[in-house]
């Protein structure tokens, strides 16, 4: 089985806009959510190295797919600032392939966790989620 270099780090870089807040994920101004960066983009970013990661390994017909998520989100981050969410691969575990995932922004550390993804057929993924 293949895996991807230990060594290679792969990134996600984004300036943080008001559709990248906890407030815009709200269904209205009641639930108060704060106009930071949200949780859900920086695991998502983070996501996003990981399989950036994983695509040389793929073969046609093939992609990767979330399967674990532990990440803690440590520190605010304000709109306007530039967020890099990191991944470098650490061992594979049966189908899983799991990484070490950190977030920075301008100034500090701003999260940090492991991610496990697995390498799925399309078709057969689209298969599952039909039935």
């Amino acid at each position: 089985m293949n895996s991807p270099d230990t060594e290679t780090v792969a990134s996600i870089r984004s300036v943080v806009t008001p559709a990248l807040t906890a407030r815009a994920l709200a269904d209205d101004d009641a639930e108060q959510l704060p106009q930071m960066f949200a949780t859900p983009f920086m695991i998502a970013f983070m996501e996003r190295a990981c399989a950036k990661l994983l695509a040389p390994l793929l073969d046609p017909g093939q992609l990767s797919v979330g399967a674990r998520i532990e990440v803690a989100h440590l520190a605010p981050t304000a709109v306007g600032a530039v967020v890099t969410c990191s991944a470098r691969f650490v061992e594979v575990q049966g189908p899983l392939y799991w990484f070490e995932v950190w977030a920075e922004d301008d100034r500090r550390r701003i999260g940090k966790g492991r991610i496990a993804r697995a390498i799925v057929v399309e078709a057969d993924l689209a298969a599952r989620a039909g039935a």
